[in-house]
């Protein structure tokens, strides 16, 4: 199986535990992550032709993930 970049684990190493812990314990804390994981999969499958997109919906996928990104972000930050 190939290595999908982009996994919450590579982009916060130092969180690891605490993205765990907060999965774990909050509801919505792991709708975000559940979210970005199927988004960065289907990232992922686009830009290795798995599943070919248009332009526009690569893009489109792309700021979603950074958006879900950039909450996981702040929760991890607030926690």
């Amino acid at each position: 199986m190939s290595n999908t970049p982009h996994e919450l684990s590579e982009e916060f190493p130092a969180q690891a535990e605490q993205l765990k812990a907060l999965r774990a314990s909050n509801a919505h804390f792991a709708k975000l992550t559940d979210e970005y994981h199927e988004v960065n999969r289907a990232v992922h499958r686009a830009e290795t032709d798995v599943e070919p997109t248009t332009d526009e919906h690569m893009a489109n996928m792309r700021k979603q993930r950074l958006h879900l990104k950039d909450q996981i972000a702040a929760a991890l930050s607030a926690a």
